[in-house]
Parts: structure tokens; sequence; C-alpha cells
């Protein structure tokens, strides 16, 4: 007799479980830091999915964050320790190198954000993100490489990451999110935009309220999941490669190579890779925000 599976499991820092017939949900489990990705988050949610991905049962996957915020981006107090290749099984092809300089940097960014982030926009079921509170600069990645985007009306969006002398943040969607002129405005002011600027854009589907965003998205993913999975896959593949034909692989492949070179500059003209002057002041040392 085969084992019956458990529709629930708990990583570090992040969670995943069956909530309905056909319908899993992964949440990001650091509240106490905003969601904030480091190593052991990433490599979390990268197991969650796996297990989406696994289970000929799960045809739609809700994609949200605990606590108050979906999430604040990349942890500027560092991204380990645990640290990939050490602690983790690396997931990309592009591997780890102690040779330092771009080629450390390009190969680390490949593996935990670009990489994960494609992996995850081209998992073949359906993906609709619960967005609240704030999310920011790597929160974006998160809501962007999912196919629905359903936010509270309190949920506010931003990429500061042009302050700290860098393009923009890894996962570069920016001109098919927002368009050519709003992406452009956005990037060059490092203003917020809120949800229902985000839908008159284009970039969300559907605003709730925050005490209905559950219920509204797990009714939507009920609604999907009463399809034949195969189609509901070929739908999504159909528009992934609409998409990509419109040069999504590309942009993103030719903004992380300009990202690294705006990291090289930095590191080159004031030998660290980001401006700290345009990061948060309590982040510009390291060490102090470590503690």
């Amino acid at each position: 007799m085969s084992e019956e599976k458990s529709t629930v499991h708990t990583f570090e820092h992040a969670t995943y479980e069956i909530v309905a017939p056909g319908v899993a949900k992964i949440m990001q489990a650091r509240p106490e830091a905003r969601n904030a990705q480091n190593a052991q988050l990433t490599y979390d949610l990268n197991d969650c999915f796996d297990l989406a991905a696994q289970d000929e049962d799960v045809k739609v996957v809700l994609f949200g964050g605990e606590g108050p915020h979906f999430s604040a981006g990349h942890d500027l107090r560092g991204f380990g320790p645990p640290f990939p290749q050490r602690d983790f099984k690396l997931v990309n092809t592009w591997g780890m190198t102690r040779e330092g300089g771009v080629h450390s940097r390009y190969s680390f960014e490949q593996e935990v954000f670009m990489g994960m982030c494609q992996r995850w926009r081209d998992f073949p079921k359906p993906t609709i993100a619960m967005v609240q509170g704030k999310c920011i600069a790597g929160g974006l990645m998160l809501a962007w490489m999912c196919d629905i985007i359903v936010a509270t009306d309190d949920a506010t969006f931003v990429d500061p990451v042009v302050a700290m002398g860098v393009l923009g943040v890894e996962y570069f969607n920016h001109p098919y999110e927002l368009g050519i002129r709003k992406a452009k405005e956005h990037l060059f002011t490092g203003d917020w935009w809120d949800a229902e600027e985000a839908h008159r854009l284009g970039m969300v589907n559907h605003v709730v309220e925050r005490d209905n965003l559950e219920e509204f998205s797990l009714e939507m993913a009920n609604k999907i999941a009463e399809r034949p999975i195969f189609a509901l896959k070929m739908a999504k593949k159909a528009v992934n490669v609409a998409q990509d034909n419109m040069g999504h692989k590309a942009t993103q492949e030719t903004s992380l190579a300009l990202h690294h070179m705006c990291h090289a500059h930095n590191a080159e003209t004031e030998m660290y890779a980001v401006k700290k002057e345009g990061m948060p002041e309590k982040f510009r040392n390291p060490k102090e925000a470590a503690e």
C-alpha cells in the first residue's frame, strides 16, 4: 500500500500546503525580516516549487508571503550563511567560482536570482502571486515570475536600485510589466507606485481588500483547477513563448550583463559593488547591519 502524501511541508523559511483539490500554496515564511531574501529562503522556495511540479494532482500554485509585507527584497545584511554550493546543491548550470571579480558575482546571481526566477517563471503550471504591503526590488522579481498577480489595496511597489548605482533588479521585467515610458520613469526616479497604478498599467490583475486576498485568490485558483492540466500548461507555454518572441529572454540576459557592468564600475571606483549612499543608512555598514 502506498503511503498517503503529506499535504503540509514546513521548511525553515517557507511553507508548502495543499489548500484545495488541485491547489498548492507556497508561502515565504520569514515575516520577522519582512521576507527578505537570503539563501535559505531562496532554496526553500525552490524545494516548494519542486514539490508542486512533481505532484500530478497539483494544477495551480498560490504564492505569497507571511506577515504584513510580501517582500522586502534581497537581504541587504547578506545572503548567508548558509551559502549556495557550500550548503545547498546548486540548481542551475552556471556553477560558482572562487576566481573573484565579475565572474564570481555574475555566476552567483545567475544561480540565485536570474536562474531561480527564470526557472519559476517557466514552471509549467499556473501561478498566482498574492501581494500585500511592501513589494521592494527583489520582491518585484518574485511577483513578476508569477502568471497572475492579485494585490491588496494597500500594496505598494518600488525598485530603488538605480540609486545604488545599478540599473535595476536582476530579473529585469520592468518594460513588460509597466510599459516602456513608465518603466523608465520608475527606474529613473525610484518612486513608489500603488496597487491601483499597477492595475492600470496591467502589472496587477486584481486589487482586493487585504482581508480578502487569500479568499479571492483561492477562488480564482479553484476555477483554474477545473480545467484540464495539459491544456493549462500549453496555454501558459504559448503566452510565455509569445513574450519570448518579443525579446524577453534576450532582454533578461542583456540586462543582467549590464547589471554586472554597473557592479564592476562601482567596485572599481568605490571598492564596493553598489553605491552605499543609495542604500538605506542602516545597511551601509555590513557588520553593523548584521547585528
